[in-house]
C-alpha cells in the first residue's frame, strides 16, 4: 500500500486509515456523521493525495490529448479545465479524469490504481509527438475543501486574491514560503468546493491552515467515509465503483459533462457518436432507494430483478443521513428504469424491494 505523505499529520488528528486500489487514505477522524454534516452544512477538508496525477508537457500536448479523450482539450486556455473520459476503440471506458490547462502543461487528475494503465495507454499512441508524460504525485499533493462555506474557507487562508469562478477553472499563486499552489474551482459533491494542488514539502502546512480556517466556519477535517456517503447521496458516479471497463460513458450519467460531439476524432469517437446519433444505450445509472431494515448493504454487482427477469445490478450503497435510509446507485435496463418503478434485489437474506427515485 502506498502511504499518504501526511500519514503522521493525520494520525495526530486521530485518523483511522483505509485503502483504495493500493493507496492509503483517511477513512475518518472518529466521527464520520459529524464529518458528513460538515460537508453538507459548512466545510470539510480532505486529503485527496491518494489520487493519481499526471502532467503532459511539450508543444503537442493539447493536440495529442484532444485525440485521446471525449472532451474538447484544444479549446482550453491556461486556467481552464474540463472533465472527460478515456475510452477504448469500442467506446468503453478506461478512466474518467479532470484536465487542467496550466501555463506550460496539462495536469490530469484521476482515480488511484489506474495511473500505470493510463500512462501506458497514452505512451502507446505517442509517435512523433512532442509530448512527455510525467508523474506529478512525487511533487504535488492534493487537498480539497468541500461544502457551502468552502469559498469562505479559501478566502480565510489569506493566500489568494481571487477565486476561480468557472467549473474546473484554476488560478496560481507563488508564495515565498509555500511555493506555487494551484487553486481549482471543483465542487466534487455538486455543491461548493475547491481543490488545491500543493508542493509536497508544503502540504502539511497548508493542510493545517485549511483545517483551522474550516473550523472558524464550523467545519472540520473529513475522511473518505463521509465523502463517499455524500457522493452517493448526490448521485455522482465514481470510476472503479459505478463505472468500469464494461461501460460506455453514455450509460453512466456523465454525458453532458464529459462528451463533446463536434470536436473531431478521438479513440472511441465513432462508436460513441453512432450510439448518440442513431441508437440508445441499453442500461443507465440510477439512484435507488433500498429497504431501511437491511441486515447489510448490498455488494457491488448484486443483481436487480423485475417480474422475475434480471434487469440490472447495484454498484455503490450507503446508509444516508440525509434521506434517513439506505441508498444505492445501480444500472437498470432502459425499458424499466423510469422513476417510481419498483425492483427486487435478490440477496442471501431474501428478496428486498428497491425503488428508482432519480
Amino acid at each position: 500500500m502506498n502511504p499518504l505523505s501526511l500519514h503522521e499529520f493525520h494520525q495526530s488528528l486521530a485518523a483511522r486509515f483505509a485503502e483504495l486500489n493500493g493507496a492509503e487514505l483517511v477513512a475518518d477522524y472518529g466521527d464520520w456523521l459529524a464529518e458528513h454534516a460538515a460537508l453538507r452544512e459548512t466545510a470539510g477538508v480532505l486529503d485527496l493525495s491518494f489520487r493519481s496525477r499526471l502532467c503532459l508537457v511539450g508543444a503537442d500536448r493539447a493536440r495529442f490529448l484532444h485525440g485521446q479523450v471525449t472532451n474538447n482539450v484544444k479549446k482550453l486556455r491556461a486556467g481552464d479545465g474540463c472533465y472527460a473520459a478515456i475510452t477504448t476503440a469500442k467506446g468503453k471506458m478506461e478512466s474518467d479524469l479532470n484536465i487542467f490547462a496550466l501555463t506550460e502543461e496539462l495536469l490530469l487528475d484521476f482515480e488511484p490504481g489506474v495511473k500505470e494503465k493510463i500512462s501506458a495507454r497514452l505512451e502507446k499512441f505517442l509517435v512523433a509527438d512532442d509530448v512527455q508524460i510525467v508523474d506529478a504525485a512525487p511533487h504535488y499533493g492534493l487537498l480539497s475543501v468541500q461544502g457551502p462555506k468552502a469559498e469562505g474557507v479559501i478566502r480565510a487562508l489569506g493566500l489568494f486574491t481571487e477565486t476561480p469562478v468557472a467549473p474546473l477553472a484554476s488560478v496560481k499563486i507563488s508564495d515565498v514560503t509555500l511555493g506555487e499552489i494551484y487553486l481549482v474551482n471543483h465542487a466534487r459533491l455538486g455543491g461548493g468546493g475547491y481543490d488545491l494542488f500543493v508542493p509536497n514539502n508544503s502540504l502539511g502546512a497548508v493542510a493545517d491552515k485549511l483545517i483551522a480556517a474550516a473550523k472558524s466556519f464550523g467545519g472540520r477535517a473529513v475522511g473518505w467515509s463521509a465523502f463517499e456517503t455524500a457522493r452517493i447521496e448526490a448521485g455522482i458516479p465514481r470510476f472503479g465503483a459505478d463505472m468500469d471497463e464494461t461501460n460506455l460513458p453514455l450509460e453512466c450519467g456523465i454525458e453532458a459533462r464529459a462528451i463533446v460531439y463536434n470536436k473531431g476524432c478521438y479513440i472511441g469517437q465513432e462508436v460513441i457518436n453512432r450510439v448518440h446519433s442513431f441508437g440508445h444505450v441499453n442500461k443507465e445509472l440510477r439512484r435507488l432507494r433500498l429497504a431501511d431494515d437491511l441486515p447489510a448493504l448490498p455488494a457491488r454487482g448484486e443483481k436487480l430483478f423485475r417480474d422475475g427477469k434480471e434487469v440490472g445490478y447495484l454498484t455503490s450503497a450507503t446508509k444516508s443521513p440525509v434521506f434517513m435510509g439506505n441508498l444505492a446507485l445501480g444500472y437498470v435496463r432502459r425499458e424499466v428504469n423510469q422513476v417510481g418503478n419498483e425492483l427486487v434485489w435478490q440477496s442471501s437474506y431474501g428478496n428486498s424491494a428497491v425503488k428508482i427515485f432519480d
